[in-house]
């Protein structure tokens, strides 16, 4: 005969489990977000503008009913340890993926400024597509990890994210190179700086996924400290 105990046990695992796959959700938007925001540097539509900010609306929607969720939680249930960590986690997370959802609005929106001026042109999309590709790489991976409670691949993001910032500066310097050399196209310039800098915030936040895993999982905040190796225990 099952118990009070065990009732409430069950109802609370659902509840985290339902929380839980919401965050996954609302990643998975982010995630599609930045996709179609990249394919906005190689040919930006109205249409594809008012698909980012729709998606961005779902977004900001899930946040809100997730934040929801979790107060409830804290308040009714009175988590402890891992239980705890992972609530705490979730409220972490949602902020970071809708600011990925925030970041590739506006590279959207700078793109579409460049497409018209009819400076859309002027992109040298290998350089910001290679960074994007990796950054898209990091969204999936902290995803990832978070689903599965994975610190190898919490950690294979913070390496990545320190290749995305040596190819931003790579592409710093050559901006501020090209707009020397043609000062006419500076605001053209400045435009695909933004877009690169809004990239590499991307990557900052997946990586703040990646370092709120380690916490779930292992109880160590490793934020603003050297985070090369993963705690051992």
């Amino acid at each position: 005969m099952t118990t009070n105990k065990e009732h409430t046990s069950r109802l609370f695992e659902l509840e985290l489990e339902a929380v839980t796959r919401s965050v996954l959700q609302m990643g998975e938007l982010s995630s599609k977000q930045f996709q179609l925001t990249m394919k906005c540097i190689n040919h930006c539509e109205a249409s594809s503008i008012a698909q980012i900010l729709e998606l961005g609306s779902q977004v900001n929607d899930l946040e809100i009913g997730i934040d929801r969720k979790c107060h409830l939680i804290l308040a009714h249930r009175q988590p402890e340890a891992n239980d705890l960590r992972l609530i705490l986690t979730i409220l972490k997370c949602t902020t970071d993926i809708e600011r990925i959802g925030d970041q590739a609005e506006l590279i959207a929106h700078r793109a579409k400024m460049l497409l018209q001026r009819n400076e859309l042109s002027l992109l040298q999309p290998s350089e910001l597509t290679r960074s994007a590709s990796m950054v898209g790489m990091m969204i999936r991976n902290a995803l990832t990890a978070f689903e599965h409670s994975d610190i190898d691949i919490a950690m294979q993001v913070i390496r990545q994210d320190v290749q995305v910032n040596e190819e931003y500066s790579h592409l710093t310097r050559n901006l501020i190179g090209h707009m020397m050399e043609k000062p006419q196209n500076i605001t053209a310039a400045l435009d695909i700086l933004f877009m690169a800098k809004a990239i590499e915030r991307i990557g900052d936040h997946a990586k703040n996924i990646a370092e709120y895993v380690i916490f779930m999982v292992k109880g160590h905040d490793i934020r603003h400290t050297h985070s090369e190796q993963a705690p051992e225990n």
